[in-house]
């Protein structure tokens, strides 16, 4: 085996920097929730949304934005974005209301998808096409390497100095990363691109609106959850803040492994075996989490699960809306892995819409359960697109003549 077919382009290194940043940005919010309603006077229900609506505007705006930017070349792209993004975040930080955060929030949620979905498309072709799947996990990882290192940091510096403090930060990663990716991302070519009216057409695919149900349904069934991870393991599970705090560590190594297994899982066996088996086993997990909520030492061993099979799905799930966009929809590729990554977002959004109508109501213990509704609803369209690749493959396929 030739060892340097496996190695990977240092490009891919540049766009998992990026994700650090971007990942950080996302999910710090989480562990400061409580911090963020007490300083600026407003109900922890409400400040869920700069969950779920950063995650609502993710979701329209990175379609309609790649769609803009499909002709333009990758490198300059890549970079503007990063760029827009270190705004968001330096308005987010500098705000003094929830109006001018959620407004620093949304302006981030705009460069953040269209970076994933375009990132997505760059990882994938600066690898071998059987390496597909582990390029963008590897991308994906700095994302899930956030998870681990910068929301736990984060959310302790927030909670000690103030919630800034964690906004502040990601604008200095967000200038590093900038630096990363003028250095040493190379320029690639764009993918074959249609006219707009031709990647539109892919929003009404029924192979790509499966594949965006799967990644909505099963990347959302951890978020009723884990919006509120916080005060769930403090007024629940009984743990101190800080210890609290110490657990999201465990939750972001797990996400960490999860991934980067989840990419390496779906190399090796297919996209589509391997979201049937995180689904069904993230379905076991959330159900086993809404059981132990108030046992301490079972809930540390829970969250390591949970974070593994959340975040192992994303790789396998966009791998999966690429392999699907090459086959139904080729000239629409960076399109349809924008749709997913709007996928990825619609999934948090429902999962804090559903969550927040839970705590609003006082059932902050059963938001697990609102997950496990949601993967096990997940398989149902991975069935029926499953379906739908074996008819066209034995479509594809000769008929045997007599002779």
């Amino acid at each position: 085996m030739n060892s340097g077919a496996q190695r990977l382009h240092p490009g891919v290194l540049t766009l998992a920097v990026a994700a650090f940043a971007i990942g950080m940005a996302e999910f710090i919010v989480v562990g400061i929730l409580p911090s963020i309603a007490f300083d600026l006077d407003v109900p922890l229900a409400r400040t869920g949304s700069l969950v779920g609506l950063y995650a609502l505007a993710l979701a329209v705006g990175t379609p309609l934005t790649v769609l803009a930017l499909a002709r333009l070349p990758r490198k300059p792209v890549l970079l503007a974005l990063i760029g827009v993004f270190l705004g968001g975040n330096l308005l987010a930080a500098l705000s003094t209301d929830y109006t001018s955060l959620l407004a620093g929030r949304i302006v981030t949620a705009f460069a953040h998808g269209s970076f994933f979905a375009i990132g997505a498309t760059v990882a994938a072709s600066l690898a071998a096409k059987e390496q597909a799947s582990k390029a963008i996990a590897v991308m994906f990882a700095g994302l899930t390497l956030a998870m681990v290192v910068g929301v736990p940091i984060g959310s302790f510096l927030g909670n000690a100095f103030g919630w800034r403090l964690p906004f502040y930060a990601v604008v200095v990663l967000a200038g590093v990363a900038l630096l990363a990716i003028a250095k040493w991302m190379s320029d690639v070519a764009n993918p074959p691109v249609g006219k707009a009216s031709v990647q539109l057409a892919a929003l009404r695919h029924p192979a790509i609106l499966a594949m965006m149900a799967i990644t909505v349904l099963g990347f959302g069934a951890s978020f009723s959850a884990f919006t509120f991870i916080t005060p769930i393991l403090t007024d629940i599970s009984g743990f101190s803040t800080s210890i609290a705090n110490l657990l999201l560590v465990v939750f972001g190594v797990a996400t960490l492994v999860g991934n980067l297994a989840g990419g390496r899982l779906a190399s090796r066996i297919g996209w589509q075996p391997a979201l049937r088996l995180i689904l069904l086993l993230l379905t076991l997990v959330l159900a086993a989490v809404a059981l132990l909520l108030p046992y301490p030492l079972p809930m540390i061993i829970m969250l390591f699960f949970w974070g593994a099979l959340a975040f192992g799905l994303s790789p396998a799930a966009q791998a999966g809306m690429l392999s699907t966009a090459e086959r139904f929809t080729p000239h629409a590729l960076a399109f349809a892995s924008a749709l997913n990554i709007s996928a990825f977002n619609l999934g948090i959004a429902l999962g804090e819409i559903c969550g927040s109508a839970m705590v609003d109501n006082g059932q902050l213990a059963f938001t697990p359960w609102a997950g496990v509704v949601m993967a096990v609803l997940a398989q149902l369209p991975l069935i029926w697109l499953a379906a739908i690749y074996r008819k066209d493959f034995s479509l594809e396929r000769p008929s045997p003549t007599i002779s």
